[in-house]
């Protein structure tokens, strides 16, 4: 079966750098659409970056865009989000996503908490 499992979040002061990861089993990173979305306490879910193996391009969110790096290992079924130059504003649980075979399946998330 599917399955995701977000690790590497914690607490960095602002201006820091986290790497996130997201170890999945049950299919092939390259077919699937793999993201990363994120939560802050009291708001909605949101998208923050997209990683297309098929088409090979990347999106983001765009007050992320050219903080944060997303990338994949296929030989280690692993997506990774590369979070640098962080502000107090990316304070959330990060959710790792993939959309394969036109279903959604999600990890349990991991926090971030970028404070001083």
């Amino acid at each position: 079966q599917v399955q995701l499992v977000e690790s590497g979040g914690g607490l960095v002061q602002p201006g820091g750098s986290l790497r996130l990861s997201c170890k999945t089993s049950g299919f092939a990173l390259s077919d699937a659409l793999m993201s990363w979305y994120r939560q802050a306490p009291g708001k909605e879910r949101e998208f923050v970056a997209t990683l297309s193996w098929i088409s090979g391009t990347t999106n983001y969110l765009g007050s992320v865009k050219g903080r944060f790096t997303i990338s994949g290992d296929n030989a280690k079924n692993t997506v990774y989000l590369q979070m640098n130059s962080l502000k107090p504003e990316d304070t959330a649980v990060y959710y790792c996503n993939s959309l394969i075979y036109s279903r959604n399946y999600w990890g349990q998330g991991t926090q971030v908490t970028v404070s001083s």
